[in-house]
């Protein structure tokens, strides 16, 4: 596996977290100021727990930030700052919500663009977010125009103003990329690789990349921005998508006065793409991670953690759920961590990378075996054995007394213990 390390000559700031107790009067989350236990390494930055708000809604004013930082969030990207003379007129409405039956939240589309305020608004907010909460990462999203020297006015300002990182945002899905920059800069390696050295030679604090997952293989960019200079990645934003149509209207959602446009798809069912790509970033370029897409609880940033990311970024879930989500977030990773004899979250990063392996290096030998409930546990709702019938091998049957299991038939696949209304279908494995 190609793998590139990287040692950064830049100059590093003290570590975020400061000694003594500096609440200022705020409320905090028992977990966050627990010593040791949620702090954690972000390359040469430490933060006080791994979650941190992603650019986006959540973090488009100092106000917004501020109340998250109160809440018990670790750190916040601020959403994208741009040149002034850039116009950005977001259209209305802008999110679509692909729900459960329940309401529940399983995907969601936004086509909103970036920050609507102006770079000194940002210059003093920064100045004060750091002065009030001196132990939180700030990181200054920035997107130039096809200008490289936009983008350094930006990165030497936020710099200047105090943030602790930059994140680089070439990896928009839509409407800035019609303008040449956001994806359509992160979908070409050389482009990657020359913006991220145009901004690193002009600053002194760690340069993040934020990728695409609209793109072949992710790792090309990956590569480009350690050739770059870039400090870390962060990965992955928004995939490209149309969320659906209005069956009556005939119009893609969501609809704006009668048309719509391709937006970028997040919340839960980006998780497995997310994580799938953070764990070939990580296998490739030694660098540290900020892992994003799907996040909304404690497991799924431990899943990314695992993977190989040394923190994780929020946003839908905030937008969905509201900040308070991170008391439960904390607290939950905490008493995994406890529970596991761990004593930080760096302790487990990477550490289920070593079990990904090619298709062909898994073990052909051993075989999952159904095990049928004891009679009168089974619903008898059928939905296995038509399952099994028109998705897998016919081994199940339906019996008076229950079911049972045709083993010349039975492949082994699993498929009816995941289709099982009851969950009383169980297995057992042997080998070959």
């Amino acid at each position: 596996m190609f793998r590139i390390d990287l040692v950064s000559g830049k100059t590093r700031g003290a570590s975020l977290i400061q000694n003594g107790n500096n609440n200022r009067g705020r409320e905090r989350d028992q977990f966050m100021t627990m010593p040791g236990i949620l702090q954690t390494r972000l390359g040469s930055l430490t933060l006080p727990n791994p979650f941190i708000l992603a650019s986006g809604p959540p973090s488009a004013s100092g106000e917004m930030i501020r109340r998250a930082f109160q809440t018990g969030w670790g750190g916040a990207v601020i959403k994208t700052i741009h040149p002034d003379g850039m116009e950005i007129r977001d259209l209305s409405p802008r999110f679509a919500a692909w729900k459960g039956p329940k309401g529940d939240l399983l995907g969601f589309e936004n086509v909103e663009l970036l920050s609507k305020r102006t770079v000194s608004y940002w210059e003093s907010e920064i100045r004060s977010l750091k002065q009030d909460f001196p132990e939180n990462l700030l990181i200054a999203s920035i997107m130039g125009d096809t200008d490289p020297a936009t983008w350094q006015d930006l990165a030497v300002r936020v710099e200047n103003a105090g943030c602790d990182a930059i994140e680089l945002n070439v990896s928009c899905p839509h409407g800035m990329p019609e303008a040449g920059v956001g994806a359509a800069i992160g979908q070409n390696a050389d482009m990657v690789r020359n913006l991220t050295r145009t901004v690193s030679e002009v600053v002194g604090i760690p340069v993040y990349v934020k990728l695409t997952p609209n793109i072949t293989d992710i790792c090309t960019s990956a590569r480009a921005a350690v050739e770059g200079g870039a400090d870390g990645i962060s990965a992955i934003n928004s995939v490209q998508c149309i969320l659906g149509i209005d069956l009556e209207t005939l119009t893609p959602v969501p609809s704006i006065n009668g048309s719509s446009t391709a937006g970028g798809y997040s919340g839960p069912a980006i998780r497995p793409i997310g994580l799938k790509m953070v764990s070939e970033i990580a296998r490739t370029v030694s660098l540290p991670i900020m892992g994003i897409g799907g996040i909304g609880r404690w497991q799924d940033a431990a899943e990314y953690i695992l993977l190989g990311a040394s923190a994780v970024q929020v946003c839908t879930a905030v937008m969905w759920n509201g900040y308070g989500i991170i008391r439960a977030m904390n607290r939950g990773m905490a008493e995994y961590l406890t529970q596991k004899g761990y004593n930080s979250p760096d302790d487990i990063r990477g550490a289920a990378l070593s079990r990904i392996e090619p298709h062909q290096a898994i073990s052909r030998t051993i075989r999952m075996q159904p095990v049928p409930p004891e009679p009168g546990v089974c619903s008898r709702c059928g939905r296995c054995v038509t399952a099994c019938r028109d998705g897998g091998y016919d081994a199940l049957i339906m019996k008076p007394d229950g079911l049972t299991v045709d083993e010349s038939r039975c492949d082994g696949c699993g498929l009816c213990l995941l289709v099982c209304s009851t969950g009383t279908i169980t297995s057992r494995i042997h080998s070959t």
